[in-house]
């Protein structure tokens, strides 16, 4: 049976339905998506950022594995259907106002869940303290979990520039 989000999403209709009820009305923005930020059940570390549409929200709720709106694509993505690194949801959350989504995750596979063959999306970090010239990005994860041409072969990278 395929969740609808009609059946899921309530109508908001006031701050307090919103804000301390128990109803579940996520607020998309101009564009049909809601943000996501996903990070391992175990650890907390920070996996990636993404977005959801209703139906990639919906799907996860009733799947229980991570599905997100690909933005460059522009199409439904199942974490994990073309590389096996699925994300199986542990918890989900949604904020205060119901316009972003937490995802902890247990990943299977390797635990990688970056396209570029790291474990997390965010594998480099910004110095700051400075912004003087040009920055220069630290590493922070050094080796790749996977080399993305074994995983993807040539599918088409999904970042645009």
């Amino acid at each position: 049976m395929s969740a609808d989000s009609n059946d899921l999403f309530q109508a908001r209709t006031s701050v307090e339905q919103v804000e301390e009820g128990h109803e579940l009305a996520p607020k998309f923005d101009d564009e049909g998506l809601i943000p996501v930020v996903t990070t391992d059940f175990e650890t907390g570390e920070l996996l990636m950022h993404g977005y959801m549409n209703a139906e990639a929200l919906a799907k996860t709720i009733e799947t229980g594995e991570a599905h997100y709106w690909s933005r460059s694509r522009r199409t439904l993505w199942h974490k994990g259907a073309t590389s096996g690194l699925t994300q199986r949801v542990a918890e989900m959350r949604i904020d205060d106002d119901q316009d972003a989504v937490w995802l902890k995750v247990n990943v299977d596979g390797n635990g990688a869940s970056c396209h570029v063959g790291y474990r997390s999306c965010f594998y480099r970090s910004v110095p700051t303290g400075s912004a003087e010239g040009p920055l220069t990005l630290r590493y922070e994860e050094t080796e790749k979990v996977f080399d993305p041409e074994d995983v993807y072969g040539d599918a088409p990278n999904p970042t645009k520039l």
